[in-house]
């Protein structure tokens, strides 16, 4: 394949022992199911293998981007460092511990915003926060739900519920109550592909403005290598699925 201006890394090379978090040989199989086909034809669908033999070591506070045709288990990967989805083997480590299941460490932006309809955008955010930190009081929640706003430019728009907002603006949503949690890592399934070019940039923007800040360590899935490029410390390229392994590992020489 064609190869771009930068550094190349040998996934299978990249052992660190300061690996905030560390992917060990991870594969994803769905099993074939007993559907109308095998009524049909007696047969058993076959499994289907997502990824297979995915080693990648992330530190901390880097930017990472998953890029890779589709199909190719990008957000099968994602899903199952958030929790979301169990890995059917390898291991998955967030701070040398397995990660078993969804986490406050770390915090999701869907593609599809994933807000509940029925709250406004200040309540998305509360029932966030609460969830992860029941007993929080009330002074410290709402300073938490301000910051957070204020931090995404919602100032003003706390009580509109979703229906009421921009795809945008939505994604906002979404980016806030992550951070708002206050997770270690920050996990991105396509955030802008919804949204059109323009918001598209202006949420890239605020996206480095953000990470500028707060300097979390972020792994961000999408189909764009121009936005990669814009965003990232490093890019892990996918092969095509099924039975995705990572292709190559770049590092982005140039500062954003």
């Amino acid at each position: 394949m064609s190869t771009l201006p930068l550094n190349t890394v040998d996934p299978v090379d990249m052992r660190s022992q300061t690996a905030q978090l560390s992917i060990r040989n991870v594969a994803k199989v769905f099993p074939g199911k007993k559907d109308l086909f095998s009524k049909l034809t007696g047969k058993t669908r076959r499994d289907f293998v997502a990824i297979q033999d995915i080693n990648l070591d992330i530190e901390p506070n880097t930017f990472v981007s998953i890029i890779g045709p589709s199909g190719c288990g990008k957000s099968t990967l994602l899903n199952m460092i958030a929790g979301l989805s169990p890995i059917s083997s390898g291991e998955i480590l967030l701070n040398g511990a397995p990660i078993t299941g969804p986490g406050p460490d770390r915090g999701m932006v869907f593609q599809n915003y994933a807000l509940m309809p029925w709250m406004t955008v200040e309540e998305n955010l509360r029932f966030a926060v609460e969830t992860v930190d029941p007993k929080i009081s009330a002074k410290k929640r709402d300073r938490i739900l301000k910051e957070h706003i204020q931090l995404v430019g919602l100032t003003g728009a706390e009580r509109k519920h979703p229906h009421e907002l921009s795809g945008g603006m939505r994604q906002r949503v979404g980016i806030a109550r992550a951070l708002a949690i206050n997770p270690q890592m920050l996990l991105m399934d396509e955030p802008f592909g919804a949204l059109d070019a323009l918001t598209r940039g202006f949420l890239q923007d605020e996206i480095e403005r953000i990470w500028e800040q707060q300097r979390k360590t972020v792994i961000m899935i999408t189909h764009s290598i121009e936005e990669a490029l814009l965003l990232s410390d490093r890019i892990v390229m996918m092969t095509r699925g099924p039975a995705a392994r990572i292709d190559e590992i770049l590092e982005v020489p140039f500062p954003r």
